[in-house]
């Protein structure tokens, strides 16, 4: 089956670019393109994408309130945030707002792909980087609110029971906010291998996405914010 996806950003080089990364996919078809937040209604109701990406800045209407906007009016609709910012504030309107996806425009070719697939398959996609601050601002905030009444930090132990040692290493890196690559540079192996381990750990723990295995990890101490 084809995706199909519009894409909203008022840099039109940086779009182009997002554009030929995605054409290069034979089941990706990019059906429409604009360069603010105000046309993503129109857009979408004529042209009915799988996924919407959406620049988080833009002169009229910006990504989060278009967004807003967008799955007010089409419930079903996915829409995957492009920014350049990093912060968990930014992260949390946007996810707020009704995204599903969280991209920082300094992703590569395959974390784009990547995203994309996730989204249209209904699941959540945040970049690494993102998802390694917005588990670090969780683990900071639950410390706080604890002050006081005995709380300690979980140990930090291996989930042997349900992952190999590989799978563990590669858990960690996750929560350590690594991409695919990073993953693959710091063990030694090739990205195909990671996306296997990775695939296997979503598999075995009975989530959705990494962001999802990065928190059950934390919860369980399976593995530490660093």
């Amino acid at each position: 089956m084809t995706t199909k996806i519009v894409i909203i950003d008022d840099h039109q080089l940086f779009r182009e670019g997002v554009k030929r990364i995605l054409d290069f996919e034979k089941t990706f078809t990019v059906v429409a393109e604009g360069d603010d937040g105000s046309e993503a209604l129109e857009l979408y109701e004529k042209h009915n994408p799988d996924v919407v990406i959406m620049d988080i800045n833009m002169p009229n209407t910006n990504g989060v309130d278009a967004t807003r906007q967008l799955v007010d009016e089409f419930p079903d609709s996915k829409v995957i945030i492009l920014s350049i910012h990093d912060d968990e504030n930014y992260v949390s309107h946007a996810l707020k707002s009704g995204a599903l996806g969280y991209l920082l425009k300094e992703m590569d070719a395959d974390a784009l792909v990547q995203a994309v697939k996730v989204v249209a398959d209904g699941g959540s996609y945040l970049h690494p980087k993102v998802t390694h601050n917005l588990v670090s601002e969780f683990r900071r905030l639950a410390s706080e609110n604890q002050v006081g009444s005995g709380y300690q930090q979980p140990e930090i132990r291996r989930p042997l029971h349900l992952l190999t040692r590989r799978e563990c290493e590669v858990l960690q890196l996750l929560a350590d906010g690594k991409s695919n690559r990073g993953i693959g540079e710091a063990l030694y192996i090739s990205e195909k291998t990671v996306k296997n381990h990775v695939s296997n750990i979503l598999q075995k723990m009975n989530v959705n996405d990494r962001t999802q295995a990065v928190v059950l990890g934390i919860k369980n101490g399976w593995v530490e914010v660093r």
